[in-house]
């Protein structure tokens, strides 16, 4: 339950609404709790042929309580019931907060299933603690208070020996709220994993009809459905056994007042009129007692849910901002700016359960270069040679754990994440769109139509989309699914050139374009990229030999560096992977054999 305080600081902006909302819950609690002693002087005077004028009065007095007792209760619930959306407004945009600026670590540890669920499902179960659980509870207590008060007046012997059954309230609350708490995260834990299941199908939808796996996924999701609806039961089965425990409790104290209170009245102690009105507090009493039963499910989910959601409110992002940001000077007039590695070394951090005695496997070691403002350089590696984690490291999605970074000189742990990704135009290896139009895509980031427009002629995507009937306004699915694979990564570069950066990162950009087209690309880029720093990966060197400059990467470490001419006479690992190249292309070019020696491209040591 200690997780629910986390909640208080989300009450004090409607601490007004709050206490009006208690105020009114108390007031109408009271007033709810007069008709019944009226009551007693109704029986009683009709039995003593009292005159009907008063007992009318007696009846309209009662009827006037129950409509403001009503009208109270409508404005309780209005107060608490409303505040509780409020505060679940809040909460679900601290959270979408909290989620955009956790790094890639958080979410290497974190199933996006699992998030959703928390966001969604365990919002809910916060917001009944934080609204309804609380109105029942206050009603509760407060018209159990007054109950009391009324049965102590009419008979306190009859009051002690009527709440005798219920004393063994608490202990079953307690122990069945712990076990409710219990279930009910076991419960959540696998809706997540339930949500994790749907997403990803959703998500890779091509990939499970491809591979003809409908039924096994259908399978699948079937038997993690029969796994919830069985936690669920279990949770029911405990949840269906708290009601009746508190309903016999408070039943045996029913039993108690229709024994020993009837012989009150047979022996003249009490009147029949006081009988009647303390079994009518006694049914108030024992009413809110049942409804404690549900109020300790709804704050045990609640505390559940909360704890949950904790792990994204408390997440700590491993790349930090700078506690004294520095500014970067001013951008030269060329629009570039220089980016130096020094000394890097970078290993992706280790999951939770990892054994720590094993050391990490280095993505990239003591990688040192430099790159001169408005230059290009290229980034060459087979697969797993660390690539990607360079350029993730300029942006930092990651930080390094030894070395530095420096844009224009200032270390890039220094400068505000907000500044550091405006220079930046970035395009992963894995590009992402939007379920929007094409015109927000290409202008995401930029809030120029007319840049994102422009950015697709660099992209050679204009005509392409002139030819779509909605052409720029045309909306494309989840992650730009009637798209290409090439169509996607020419709008992807798009976008990042629409921002005019100072330093653009292509990330193996146009692996999933033809090489007509990437040659169209690459005569544009080199004029949009003039005067602007640039760094490309590509395990195609058509994309490459313009840069200024080059290194080799091989499992993490720079072993060769120069302009692709130097790189070429050396005859070293640049030109072992050119080669392979070349040997590849011929056999999708369905040649039978390599191309004639000479001038004609044929690499020779």
């Amino acid at each position: 339950m200690r997780s629910l305080w986390r909640l208080v600081p989300y009450f004090r902006p409607y601490r007004k609404t709050f206490l009006l909302g208690l105020l009114l819950t108390v007031v109408s609690s009271a007033v709810a709790s007069v008709p019944p002693w009226l009551l007693q002087y109704a029986v009683d005077g009709m039995r003593e042929d009292a005159p009907l004028r008063e007992i009318v009065i007696l009846a309209l007095w009662m009827v006037g309580l129950a409509v403001i007792a009503g009208a109270m209760r409508y404005g309780m619930r209005e107060y608490l019931n409303g505040l509780s959306r409020r505060i679940e407004y809040d909460l679900r945009n601290d959270l979408f907060a909290c989620l955009t600026s956790l790094d890639a670590t958080f979410y290497g540890r974190n199933r996006t299933g699992d998030l959703m669920a928390r966001v969604t499902n365990d919002l809910s179960a916060v917001r009944m603690a934080s609204g309804p659980a609380i109105m029942y509870l206050a009603s509760t207590l407060f018209g159990a208070v007054f109950s009391l008060w009324f049965m102590v007046r009419i008979d306190l012997r009859l009051t002690g020996l009527a709440l005798a059954p219920m004393v063994f309230l608490p202990f079953a609350a307690t122990f069945i709220g712990r076990a409710i708490h219990r279930r009910f995260e076991d419960v959540q834990e696998h809706f997540g994993r339930m949500t994790t299941l749907v997403q990803e199908n959703l998500s890779g939808l091509r990939v499970v009809r491809a591979y003809r796996q409908e039924q096994p996924e259908i399978a699948r999701f079937r038997a993690m459905g029969e796994g919830y609806l069985g936690k669920n039961m279990h949770l029911m089965r405990l949840d269906a056994a708290l009601h009746p425990a508190f309903m016999l409790l408070a039943g045996l104290g029913g039993a108690v007042v229709l024994g020993f209170g009837g012989s009150l009245v047979i022996d003249g102690d009490i009147s029949v009129g006081a009988l009647v009105s303390f079994s009518l507090y006694l049914g108030m009493l024992t009413w809110p007692l049942i409804a404690l039963g549900w109020v300790t499910n709804l704050f045990q989910r609640g505390a559940a849910s909360m704890q949950r959601l904790l792990v994204i409110l408390d997440g700590q992002s491993a790349v930090r901002e700078a506690t004294q940001p520095r500014s970067l000077p001013p951008r030269p007039a060329s629009g570039g700016r220089s980016l130096e590695f020094r000394n890097v070394s970078f290993h992706y951090p280790r999951p939770a359960a990892d054994d720590v005695s094993v050391p990490p496997r280095w993505v990239l070691r003591d990688v040192s270069f430099t790159v001169a403002a408005g230059t290009t350089l290229g980034v060459v590696g087979a697969t797993g040679s660390g690539k990607s984690a360079l350029l993730d490291l300029i942006t930092r999605t990651y930080d390094p754990q030894q070395g530095d970074i420096l844009l224009d000189g200032v270390p890039i742990r220094e400068l505000s994440l907000h500044e550091l990704r405006a220079e930046v135009g970035y395009v992963p290896q894995e590009s992402f769109l939007f379920s929007d139009s094409l015109a927000h895509n290409l202008a995401y980031g930029s809030s120029d139509e007319r840049a994102g427009r422009w950015g697709a002629e660099v992209a050679q995507l204009a005509e392409t989309i002139e030819a779509f009937p909605g052409r720029y306004e045309t909306l494309i699915g989840e992650r730009g699914i009637n798209l290409s694979g090439g169509q996607k990564q020419r709008a992807a570069l798009a976008r990042a050139l629409a921002r005019r950066p100072a330093i653009v990162l292509l990330d193996d950009a146009l692996s999933a374009v033809d090489t007509h087209t990437e040659a169209e690309i690459l005569k544009t880029l080199r004029t949009a990229l003039a005067g602007r720093t640039a760094v490309i990966s590509s395990h195609r060197v058509s994309a490459l030999r313009d840069a200024i400059q080059l290194i080799v990467l091989e499992e993490g470490r720079v072993v060769e560096r120069g302009t692709h001419d130097t790189l070429l006479a050396a005859g070293g690992r640049y030109w072992s992977l050119l080669r392979r190249q070349q040997l590849e292309d011929s056999l999708e070019a369905d040649s039978g054999m390599l191309a004639p020696p000479g001038a004609d491209g044929i690499i020779r040591p």
